[in-house]
């Protein structure tokens, strides 16, 4: 709009002979700078083909030289307005990159989570198709290989592990080299395209290794990638980014180079802060099963060999042996069930499902027997979540039961719980009788999904229930 408008004042003062034809220069100026080169260009020949229009519309031919050379002007300028504007935005995409992978994620989410948001990032920003990381840890001789695909919202978070064979043909190139490789358009055009490697001993790009990055083409099935090496404390690795439509250059890779440099001593930091973190939780669950068994099984084992001492001198004609029998039942009940939390709590292994589902279904039944509330647990997909964000979830489902049991009149009740979209998404609803749907707020609810990064809200579900719907981003 800015353009026509600014075509008409030209029109209408005098053609290619007005002053006004400078206003063209605030609409490369800003549609440059603020949407980068390709808007800029547009706007450029726009401005160009309209000026040229009005100059032949109204002027003689004596005329067409200076037609010639404001056509010209304002194409060059333009031109160089947009280069100079994606310059700009192409800096500042690069300085929000460097900010948000040097940022520390939230430590319940764990090392996994972080890897995985600075893989998409890097992926996103090069709009690459994939991105691959391998990892050779030197301690446990282990390999493994994280993958990032575009599009693809079922990921995991977790690295598979892989063959030492396999990660050797991942790292075929030198730890002091980064790559960068284009397929050539055939033999004619091989100086726009081939094997790039900067070495930093030399500190320059050298045309080497073709065979082996063209190999490592074919391996990956792409045109373009670009690779840099991992400096790791305790071991190396290797970072691709994967191109099918774009050309990747020298700057790419420097850049890559600059993000893996700034990233992952972050993240080895967070590792080394989460595998302490994980020892000292190991031990403190030892602590705590052994304080279990102490304070609290011994206990009620004392409490239900009284209750039985206490039901053998009553008579058979007296009225509280049935609510004897009931507690002596519940005694040993509450026993099993400490023997057994106190057994899982110490040692997740021999569990064939997540220890924090286990938890939830033993709170359901717990629901069940003293409160008569039929509540069923489920859980869609993999939950891909660390133990300190599971121990936030469990609390914040504890809740919602108690909030059932203690708010409500419902018989019965469901807990859903689903990662999708980068969200884990739990839905705490009772049934409905009916009334009034009214709404409120959890609370303490609230709290604890804000404190996590989450939302909280509340709405009514099929036949009058009441659904909490907690997100918290993953």
């Amino acid at each position: 709009m800015d353009v026509c408008w600014y075509a008409l004042i030209v029109l209408f003062t005098g053609g290619v002979s007005s002053f006004f034809f400078l206003f063209f220069f605030f609409a490369i100026l800003t549609s440059s700078f603020r949407w980068g080169f390709e808007e800029g260009a547009r706007i450029t020949v726009t401005s160009a083909i309209l000026l040229a229009a009005c100059g032949l519309m109204l002027d003689t031919k004596q005329d067409l030289p200076r037609l010639l050379l404001r056509t010209t002007f304002l194409l060059t300028f333009g031109y160089m307005s947009a280069r100079w504007g994606e310059s700009k935005i192409e800096l500042k995409r690069r300085i929000a990159l460097l900010r948000d992978v040097s940022r520390l994620s939230n430590p319940r989410f764990g090392v996994d989570h972080t890897i995985t948001s600075v893989l998409k990032k890097t992926l996103a920003f090069f709009r690459g198709s994939s991105c691959i990381l391998v990892i050779r840890d030197q301690d446990s001789a282990i390999d493994s290989l994280r993958t990032i695909k575009e599009g693809d919202a079922e990921q995991s978070i977790n690295a598979v592990q892989i063959r030492a064979e396999a990660a050797s043909r991942l790292m075929v190139f030198s730890q002091d080299q980064m790559v960068v490789y284009t397929r050539p358009v055939g033999p004619a055009m091989s100086i726009l395209g081939g094997s790039l490697v900067y070495e930093s001993a030399s500190g320059s790009w050298l045309k080497r290794a073709e065979q082996t990055s063209q190999d490592m083409a074919e391996l990956l099935e792409t045109d373009s990638f670009i690779s840099v090496p991992l400096s790791l404390r305790k071991g190396e690795g290797r970072i691709y980014v994967i191109s099918k439509r774009n050309r990747f250059s020298k700057a790419d890779a420097l850049f890559l180079s600059h993000i893996a440099e700034q990233a992952f001593p972050v993240i080895e930091n967070i590792e080394l802060l989460d595998r302490m973190a994980s020892e000292a939780v190991s031990q403190e669950r030892k602590k705590i099963a052994l304080d279990i068994h102490d304070t609290a099984i011994q206990p009620y084992i004392g409490l239900k060999m009284g209750l039985s001492a206490v039901r053998n001198k009553a008579a058979p004609d007296n009225p509280l042996i049935d609510d004897l029998d009931k507690l002596m039942n519940m005694a040993a009940q509450v026993i099993g069930d400490l023997r057994r939390y106190a057994g899982t709590f110490k040692n997740e292994l021999g569990q064939t499902e997540p220890i924090f589902l286990v938890i939830l279904r033993q709170q359901a039944a717990q629901v069940r027997e003293f409160y008569g509330i039929d509540i069923a647990v489920s859980m869609e997909g993999e939950l891909n979540v660390s133990d300190r964000l599971t121990a936030e979830v469990l609390q914040v489902v504890r809740e919602g039961l108690s909030n059932i049991c203690k708010h409500t009149d419902a018989q019965s009740g469901f807990v859903k719980l689903q990662c999708a979209d980068g969200l884990l998404k739990i839905q705490i609803e009772n049934e409905g009788f009916g009334t009034q749907f009214i709404d409120f707020t959890p609370r303490s609810i609230t709290e604890r999904a804000t404190a996590l990064g989450g939302k909280t809200h509340v709405k009514q579900g099929a036949g009058g229930s009441t659904a909490v719907l907690i997100e918290i981003p993953v």
